[in-house]
């Protein structure tokens, strides 16, 4: 990645917990999601210069392209994402990012295999992964939907242009 290239542009794909074969563990990833992430930041260091703290506010690039961005900032704080077989059944617990119901919102679970206690691990789990897109600057609020499962909503602060 040159610097000024985005992480999108270079070709890098964030884990968001749907996919079919597990991407992490390996140290070329974990070297490609550093840079992915730094490319982030360097990308709210300009278009965020005006900010008190740029890299404290979502840019422009990452609320169009949200379920990427949240997806990223997992990744890099290193929580695991969830992972499934070619028959969509989990392998793997942790992090799941979706589109949510509404536009510029997305939904972060904490799914596992059947039988691994993910709904036990869920509170704490996504608590964890508030704090990180909070500090982040991204606006978080956990829900209970069917069964009591716990969820994440996440979207841009409102002070952002849009």
């Amino acid at each position: 990645m040159t610097g000024r290239e985005s992480p999108e542009a270079a070709g890098f794909e964030p884990a968001t917990g749907a996919e079919t074969v597990p991407v992490a563990g390996t140290p070329e990833r974990a070297a490609a999601v550093r840079d992915a992430f730094e490319a982030l930041l360097r990308i709210r260091d300009v278009v965020n210069s005006g900010a008190g703290d740029p890299r404290a506010t979502p840019a422009e690039w990452e609320w169009m392209r949200m379920v990427r961005a949240v997806a990223l900032a997992l990744e890099a704080a290193g929580v695991p994402p969830s992972a499934l077989d070619e028959r969509g059944q989990r392998t793997a617990t942790g992090y799941c990012v979706t589109a949510g119901d509404h536009p510029r919102v997305v939904r972060v679970e904490w799914p596992g295999p059947r039988g691994s206690g993910a709904a036990h691990e869920a509170e704490r789990a996504l608590h964890g992964c508030a704090r990180v897109l909070g500090e982040l600057g991204w606006v978080v609020l956990e829900y209970r939907g069917r069964g009591g499962r716990r969820y994440l909503e996440v979207e841009a602060p409102s002070t952002i242009r849009r």
